[in-house]
């Protein structure tokens, strides 16, 4: 029997009304929408419910419980509601983002008279669009409320959430007093505009700040290629004595996949099991990402097998993480399987198909899969999905039928493709067609560093050296600068990143060493540099100096002396890895007997016992 059983029976018993005190507090603690529908037909019996506050109360009550249609149906029924009973009504629907309706039930109280009040403006502002926005920010001058702190703060999220800077930021700026919302909702602004340092600066010059703020600074962090500041900053935060929710951890294990933090990302996932956190779609796609991109799969499948009720989005996350490791049979299957299910694939299911298609060498079947997107699933191929299917024509040996697919494309080729087919023009020795590719990239003004980059290299394997020295040339006269490589590793828990003949490591000596040990095992094996990928005019001793210190390199020399042998290394580069670091990469795997895994702008290329993953294809 619920506990309002006994005051229902004992007041209708004896015929005394009960207190208004019990009633509000009735009201204002319903454990359950039956509670609450007890303590209204209380009110009806003793003839309560014309009683204003109650009336406001037990409405908004109503409303928190998720039941709008008892709350409207009680607001319909009360004789000349004041503009609190209007502000509240407003404010239940704007809280649930039904916008529309409360700006209907705004219009409805001006044609009744009552005029609004700053609660009411409020309300209406916490969901609303940018022109809704306007329109009451010119209703909030005109009836003086403009100045008022919550009105003002609504007014500042209205614009910030718009995307409008500097609407926001002349709002915040002539506020008479910053509240915690106004200074979040500023923050957020810049974070997504990708204005962080701005972001930044507001965020320490603030005094507290809550969960949701350290939220979207460490968001802004990891959405804009800044992993390390967002990872630095949650450490912060923890100092703090701030507890992560489910939207902390879901930045940060993006920020974990970014650098390929693993343990870091070993570590999130344990404090979301221990601190509650429920694996639910949501959290559990975000985990497999990570796993997958810090280069472990058997963790992602792991994950993927415990969660329940998987949606589409899981699935797509796993098939995507199996397809960048080269597992093409697994990703296929478990693609078949999500079908036989039930599930519908979408744009980015066909990403992880296409690419697993590409690495197996299975072009009728990629050819298939990129027809069946329009023919049968209704969905329009993007850019990535061309690229995709770029790839896998040019892995096959056919540039010249990947080119014509490229001049045929009914959307605008980008450079990322471009140099799809110039990659596959170095591989199979199709000179002129690379040569005809840049000139018409140079010419369009579409060529970027890798585009001279890759035509080097297709002049370097052919031995045409007057064609590199050329490039370089065109290089140094367009004033065009190879992007720094990076490589980052992590050891015990920590990231540690190396650019190009970096000495700023603290083992810098011991680093230099092991270079020199592995060049000792190279000379062993008859290993001969690949000097040809050297774009800078050197002589052939400078040019081996210089390949000898590239970012990959240190960071598996890095590795090497900060591991136990026979422990695993994941290296992380920002760029395609050059050819000589990828050979080089080969035989260290075989010599040490070390399994190395490494994460380019292309792919992942597990490298075992002198042979890679990626077939020498990337």
């Amino acid at each position: 029997m619920s506990s309002t059983t006994p005051l229902v029976t004992t007041t209708a018993a004896t015929h005394h009304p009960p207190s208004i005190e019990r009633v509000t507090f009735l009201i204002d603690k319903p454990n359950s929408i039956h509670h609450l529908l007890q303590t209204h037909a209380l009110l009806l019996r003793h003839n309560l419910h014309h009683h204003p506050i109650l009336n406001f109360k037990l409405q908004r009550s109503y409303a928190s419980l998720g039941r709008l249609d008892y709350s409207v149906a009680l607001f319909r029924r009360t004789q000349n509601p004041t503009v609190f009973f209007w502000s509240s009504i407003i404010n239940s629907h704007s809280k649930r983002g039904l916008h529309d309706l409360a700006l209907m039930f705004y219009t409805q109280m001006l044609t009744n008279g009552v005029q609004p009040n700053c609660f009411t403006f409020s309300a209406l502002m916490k969901s609303c669009s940018i022109d809704a926005g306007r329109f009451l920010h010119c209703q909030t001058i005109k009836l003086g409320f403009d100045s008022d702190l919550y009105v003002r703060t609504g007014l500042v999220d209205v614009y910030a959430r718009a995307g409008d800077v500097v609407g926001a930021r002349q709002l915040f700026d002539t506020m008479p007093e910053r509240s915690l919302v106004s200074l979040t909702a500023m923050i957020t602004c810049y974070a997504k505009r990708g204005e962080v340092d701005e972001a930044r600066v507001l965020f320490d010059g603030m005094k507290e700040r809550d969960v949701v703020c350290w939220n979207v600074m460490i968001d802004g962090y990891a959405q804009h290629g800044m992993p390390n500041e967002a990872l630095w900053l949650f450490r912060k935060m923890l100092a703090a004595k701030v507890k992560p929710d489910g939207v902390t951890v879901l930045s940060l294990l993006s920020a974990c996949g970014q650098i390929g933090a693993l343990e870091s990302g070993r570590w999130l996932h344990s404090y979301i099991e221990n601190n509650g956190i429920r694996i639910d779609v949501q959290v559990g796609s975000a985990l497999i990402d990570m796993y997958s991109k810090c280069g472990s799969w058997e963790d992602a499948r792991l994950v993927f097998d415990g969660i329940g009720g998987k949606d589409v989005v899981v699935w797509n996350s796993m098939i995507v993480g199996y397809a960048m490791h080269g597992f093409s049979r697994e990703a296929l299957e478990l693609f078949s399987e999500m079908c036989r299910i039930g599930y519908r694939p979408t744009d980015i299911t066909f990403i992880g198909v296409l690419n697993a298609c590409a690495y197996a060498g299975l072009v009728s079947k990629g050819q298939a899969f990129f027809s069946s997107m329009k023919d049968e699933y209704g969905i329009e191929p993007k850019i990535e999905h061309y690229g995709c299917m770029v790839n896998l024509l040019s892995r096959a040996g056919k540039v010249e039928e990947a080119y014509e697919f490229v001049k045929n494309m009914k959307i605008e080729p980008d450079p990322v493709l471009w140099g799809t087919i110039l990659g596959a023009c170095r591989l199979h020795g199709n000179i002129a067609l690379g040569e005809r590719i840049a000139e018409f990239l140079v010419g369009q003004n579409l060529a970027n560093s890798g585009t001279y980059i890759l035509l080097s290299n297709i002049y370097a394997a052919a031995g045409n050296w007057d064609g590199v020295a050329k490039v370089r040339t065109l290089m140094k006269n367009s004033g065009i600068q190879k992007e720094p490589g990076c490589s980052s590793i992590e050891v015990n828990n920590k990231v540690h990143e190396f650019l190009a003949g970096d000495q700023k490591c603290p083992r810098t000596k011991e680093v230099y060493t092991m270079i020199e040990k592995i060049n000792g095992w190279l000379k062993a094996h008859d290993y001969t540099p690949q000097t040809e990928t050297v774009l800078h005019d050197l002589g052939e001793k400078e040019k081996e100096q210089s390949l000898e210190v590239h970012s990959e390199k240190l960071a598996i020399a890095f590795g090497l002396i900060s591991t136990q042998p026979g422990t695993t290394l994941k290296i992380v580069k920002n760029l395609r890895v050059c050819s000589d670091c990828h050979a080089v990469t080969k035989l260290i795997s075989k010599i040490t007997g070390r399994k190395i895994v490494m994460r380019d702008r292309n792919r992942f290329h597990h490298f075992v016992n002198g042979s890679c993953s990626c077939g020498d294809y990337w």
